[in-house]
């Protein structure tokens, strides 16, 4: 180490799109070529959502490639004023160009595209072995061609007349060196596709397949219904316990708060079992989530809350939470943020602040008056919600019974550690009464505890929360941790976990790797928070 220099030749200066090809992960996802993809379809999805395309067409080619069309604007052609350079070329290759950043009143070209960073397709670039774009603008059909992710730009030419056609064509062939699998997962593909069409009334998504023998197969998505037929297709033969909500809102130039615009439109429906929910921002799909979502939540929430009140629902006794009256909620939501801040390229979080009260406001006052007006409908939903505020204080109580008797209660199972520091206290899940025994015996007794589990634990993806801890192992698994069973969407108290680690020993054979999966769905689906 003592050898190696250290001077001014030790410092580089990544330039162009030097810096996404070295450290691609930054920029976007490396397990397939699916979200520089999706970067070429939400250009095209902005198009349609501007209210300048009608179509958005993508082709799988046999080798690999990706042609994404639309019928809207073009992109532009000519040169940029400062930088002397053609339009179409700084946005295939200059991180941070596009026309999506000055989105003040709402005046831009792109007021609400999901496009913020403007790195998009210029990754997309980065990471291809080639890319052919096509524009058809002003009656004239041009043509530039990118090889060696961005490095050899051909001459923008001008290839000929067009009518009064317009678009914009980019056909790419993604680099597998940059990629775990260099294909486009098809389900995933399809998945994203028909998100457009669900939230883009009116315009027409299409797929493409090009097959080696016989005719290319197509597919197209279209929803008369939009979101809730969409949610109807989500929940398939699982039915809601009250007709499914739908509505939308934006705010208008009257309103202080918030951009001519902005705003949301929404399904909200309640289900006895687990129903999917989706959210998008600017049409950009948010799978992990953000601050649109706690702001449904939040609206929600009041709103029922206000309901139950008004009609004097509310057992005595029972509290009731926004887990309770959202845990059975199933929802698609696309909201449409003037200048949404994401959590990273990959923009799979909502990170804006506003966008709880944002939401929040537009969705309670039409939700209110929704169950007013269908007090049936509200009833049942609220039924649902006081059902799951009963059992989680059920279930609470039971777990603090047991808390409070001492782990003696534990059939003798549990052999806890000495030490009270979470940070150094490890749980071991060990296999068996056998394994457990040789494990006290190796453990170190500070740190260390112990809880043999007899066979298999139950498989605990559909069992409710309520009907949890019936299950003797879940339940000693529960008491030892010191958590209540929780959602993903709840805010549980942690003041009480006994454990910083929690380890699962199991043989290394088939039935090992069958109780690791089933503890880890426990922790995944039922404890949540202690992954986080």
């Amino acid at each position: 180490m003592a050898g190696k220099q250290y001077d001014e030749s030790s410092f580089r200066v990544l330039k162009g799109l030097e810096p996404v090809r070295e450290r691609p992960g930054m920029y976007t996802r490396t397990d397939s070529p699916a979200h520089i993809i999706q970067e070429v379809i939400d250009n095209a999805a902005d198009e349609a959502l501007g209210g300048f395309a009608g179509k958005i067409h993508v082709t799988l080619h046999l080798d690999g490639s990706v042609t994404i069309a639309d019928d809207g604007r073009g992109i532009p052609v000519g040169l940029h004023a400062e930088e002397g350079v053609p339009v179409v070329v700084l946005a295939f290759t200059r991180l941070h160009a596009g026309g999506k950043f000055d989105k003040r009143e709402g005046n831009s070209a792109y007021a609400f595209s999901g496009g913020l960073h403007g790195v998009g397709v210029s990754v997309t670039n980065a990471l291809s072995t080639r890319i052919e774009v096509e524009v058809k603008r002003d009656g004239k059909r041009y043509r530039i061609d990118f090889t060696d992710g961005g490095e050899t730009i051909g001459e923008l030419r001008m290839e000929g007349d067009c009518g009064r056609q317009t678009g914009t064509r980019v056909r790419v062939w993604p680099d597998p060196k940059y990629f775990e699998n260099p294909r486009v997962p098809m389900n995933e593909l399809e998945r994203l596709l028909r998100s457009k069409a669900v939230l883009l009334s009116g315009v027409a998504v299409r797929l493409d397949i090009e097959q080696p023998a016989g005719p290319v197969l197509s597919k197209t998505w279209s929803y008369p219904e939009g979101l809730a037929g969409y949610l109807k297709e989500l929940a398939g033969d699982t039915e809601a316990v009250a007709p499914i909500f739908t509505a939308e809102k934006y705010a208008t130039k009257d309103d202080a708060s918030f951009a001519p615009g902005e705003g949301a439109t929404w399904a909200l429906a309640w289900f006895e079992s687990a129903v999917p929910s989706e959210s998008y921002v600017n049409l950009i799909p948010t799978v992990a989530g953000g601050t649109h979502e706690s702001g449904l939540r939040a609206g929600v929430f009041d709103a029922l809350k206000s309901f139950i009140e008004h009609h004097t629902l509310l057992p005595r006794g029972v509290k009731l939470q926004q887990e309770d009256v959202c845990g059975r909620m199933s929802f698609v939501l696309s909201a449409r943020l003037l200048d949404p801040q994401f959590q990273g390229q990959v923009k799979e979080k909502l990170n804006s602040r506003e966008a709880v009260k944002l939401v929040s406001s537009q969705l309670r006052d039409p939700f209110e008056i929704w169950l007013n007006n269908h007090v049936e409908a509200g009833r049942a939903i609220a039924e649902l919600s006081i059902k799951q505020a009963l059992a989680r204080q059920k279930s609470a109580q039971k777990v603090e019974k047991k808390k409070t008797s001492g782990v003696a209660v534990l059939p003798g199972k549990l052999s806890d550690c000495e030490s009270e520091d979470i940070a150094d206290n490890e749980l071991f899940l060990v296999e068996g009464d056998s394994a457990g025994g040789s494990a006290k015996m190796a453990r170190n007794k500070e740190t260390q505890a112990i809880l043999p589990l007899r066979g298999k634990v139950q498989n605990s993806w559909e069992i409710d929360p309520d009907r949890l801890l019936a299950n003797n192992e879940i339940h000693d698994v529960a008491v030892a941790l010191g958590v209540d069973a929780h959602r993903a969407d709840s805010t549980p108290d942690l003041s009480g976990l006994r454990y910083g680690k929690i380890i699962i020993m199991s043989d290394a054979d088939v039935d090992g790797a069958h109780i690791q999966t089933l503890l880890l769905t426990l922790f995944f689906r039922h404890f949540p928070k202690l992954i986080d």
